[in-house]
């Protein structure tokens, strides 16, 4: 419904600037905006992330699930998320977190990221479709999911940086 309603106010604003008086020149025009990368199934913008291990940089495409609609449903009803795909979750003020796996057939490693943009612990294997609360340690300034037993493959372990940017 939200998502209707912008795309229905993003029409009429485009109908309206068409339809208004005036010439541009080519050299008026300014370049549009880059569109930022959406992810094909959740339509969610796609950032890069990066966890940081010493000298090591571990490279992720991953999902900003950035309005409440989008962190409450997350990785609900997926079923495949890449090697080096992933979501976060970031939070406004920095908080205690808990996230459950309803709806959720994939397992996931569930990384809780302080306020220092460490990691403070993670959540590995969870159970998919299991109703059981998975806390964070302490506050947290986001929360990142990836595939189950990625953060082991990887050596991904708490006190580990990370690190992105939210454009705009």
């Amino acid at each position: 419904m939200v998502r209707h309603l912008l795309a229905s106010a993003v029409m009429a604003a485009g109908l309206l600037a068409a339809c208004s008086p005036g010439t541009t020149t080519a050299s008026a025009q300014t370049p549009a905006p880059a569109t930022a990368a959406r992810h094909p199934v959740s339509g969610l913008e796609v950032i890069d992330l990066v966890v940081e291990r010493g000298t090591q940089k571990l490279a992720f495409k991953v999902e900003v699930a950035a309005s409440p609609e989008a962190q409450a449903k997350g990785l609900m009803f997926r079923t495949s998320l890449g090697d080096n795909e992933g979501m976060i979750f970031p939070s406004a003020v920095p908080e205690p977190r808990s996230f459950w796996m309803k709806n959720t057939p994939l397992s996931l490693d569930i990384i809780f990221i302080g306020p220092d943009g460490r990691i403070s612990n993670i959540a590995a294997n969870t159970v998919p479709y299991s109703l059981d609360s998975v806390r964070s340690s302490g506050l947290t300034s986001a929360v990142l999911e990836l595939r189950a037993g990625r953060a082991k493959e990887l050596g991904i372990v708490p006190d580990d940086r990370v690190m992105w940017k939210v454009p705009g």
